[in-house]
């Protein structure tokens, strides 16, 4: 059997051939091509479609951006240069505007030889923020976290060193009345008192304090009033303040919004549906006009701080309701399985509810920032030199005046680099969170 077998089979391969790789046409850039734009009939046509419209804003773009001119000290200068170089009335962009007016675009009127204090200052708040946005940083970093806010404040408005100290101080009596009183009156009563007690604090102490501590010890840097802020440093600040505020307080009205007990649950309600009512103009005019009338007689609050307020409140009642669908989203066991732990309202919130309700709700979260962000240019307005409103100044000169593109593209790319980074955060975020990650 073995020999008429041998005699009809010519080769019998002993040993495995070696892996070998696909055809040409079934791997690397052929086979995305194939796949994802010449699949049929109808992907080809866009394809072919799109390409033509991408050639054709690159071919009317591209020179004008390439061919652009950069040292010039006036648009009618920049235009003379472009006729004597490229042909009159040849397509190129006059970047001058930017090389004269950069910053004043970037720090408004802020003292060009303290131009060191903001940038400081952002160089402190990326050191500061890097331990809340990355595991792989020490937790032992976040009391500078704690800190960098008042030491931002300072050397951005400069003045006395014991305002920023005396504001920090009215936390820290918050702090306090929470660790006394929620032993003894319940988590109700600590709560309502631990937030109180340092607003009433800031109001009628906090000023007076100051003063008297720098009578006794003078510290201070020269003050720039927030009349001289402008440009991207005006819109970081707001946004950036915005944000890192209204993320506890959007936390605490989606909880309130859920709670049981009547008098929270209704309040929460009302300033939610009212705050996200009325368009964030409207709100930015009362914080300009009407915010002075219901502070204390002879309270002034700074427009900017009126601003920063305004914009916090409105990005939280938006927030509240993002996290209230994480929430939602939770089924009814996780409740139910912290409540059999044992653990009271607080504790499951921090350890069991909360952690998964905000890792649903990180797009949209991050999706009201961005919004935020962008929205910071509104302040426009009401008489701040955000971005936008430096940018119509800086055409109403004689020497600028009559260029638009230039100065809109330079804003549009700083805001794109910005917003592009939160949602690319984004998306790093959630691969990070998601079930099972090691």
């Amino acid at each position: 059997m073995s020999d008429t077998h041998s005699q009809t089979v010519s080769y019998v391969r002993e040993t495995m051939l070696p892996q070998a790789e696909p055809p040409v046409s079934n791997r690397g850039a052929i086979l995305w091509l194939r796949e994802n734009l010449f699949s049929g009939w109808f992907n080809i046509v866009l394809t072919l479609v799109s390409l033509y419209v991408i050639y054709w804003a690159l071919a009317h773009t591209l020179p004008w951006v390439v061919s652009g001119i950069w040292n010039a000290g006036s648009l009618s200068e920049c235009r003379e240069i472009r006729d004597a170089t490229l042909g009159e009335g040849a397509s190129a962009a006059c970047w001058a505007v930017l090389v004269d007016r950069w910053q004043q675009l970037m720090f408004g009127f802020y003292p060009s030889e303290l131009y060191w204090r903001p940038v400081l200052a952002l160089v402190i708040f990326l050191a500061a923020i890097a331990p809340v946005l990355f595991a792989q940083v020490p937790r032992g970093a976040l009391w500078f976290t704690a800190v960098s806010p008042f030491v931002m404040f300072w050397l951005l408005w400069g003045g006395s060193a014991w305002f920023p100290v005396a504001v920090a101080l009215g936390f820290v009596l918050g702090w306090a009345a929470w660790r006394a009183l929620a032993p003894m009156a319940g988590t109700l009563v600590a709560a309502i008192v631990s937030a109180a007690l340092p607003i009433v604090y800031w109001f009628y102490t906090a000023g007076p304090l100051a003063r008297e501590l720098e009578q006794v010890v003078g510290i201070g840097i020269e003050y720039v009033p927030s009349q001289d802020f402008g440009g991207f440093m005006l819109s970081f600040i707001i946004g950036i303040a915005a944000i890192i505020l209204s993320l506890p307080l959007g936390i605490l009205l989606a909880l309130g919004r859920q709670s049981d007990l009547f008098i929270i649950n209704k309040v929460s309600v009302g300033f939610i549906e009212i705050i996200r009512g009325v368009p964030l103009i409207v709100w930015l005019f009362t914080a300009s006009l009407l915010l002075n009338y219901f502070l204390p007689p002879g309270t002034n609050f700074d427009l900017m701080l009126r601003v920063i307020i305004m914009v916090t409140l409105f990005a939280a009642a938006y927030i509240a309701e993002v996290v209230r669908g994480g929430l939602a989203a939770l089924p009814k066991g996780q409740y139910e399985g912290a409540d059999s732990l044992g653990l009271s309202y607080w504790q499951s919130m921090r350890l069991i509810i909360l952690p998964q309700a905000l890792k649903i709700s990180i797009p949209g979260i991050v999706n009201t920032f961005i919004g935020l962000f962008k929205d910071t240019t509104l302040v426009v307005f009401i008489g701040l030199f955000d971005p936008i409103g430096l940018s119509n100044a800086i055409r109403a000169t004689t020497e600028w005046n009559g260029i638009y593109w230039e100065l809109f593209v330079f804003i549009g790319l700083l805001f794109f680099i910005c917003c592009f980074s939160m949602s690319r955060y984004s998306l790093y975020l959630e691969k990070k969170l998601q079930r099972g990650h090691k």
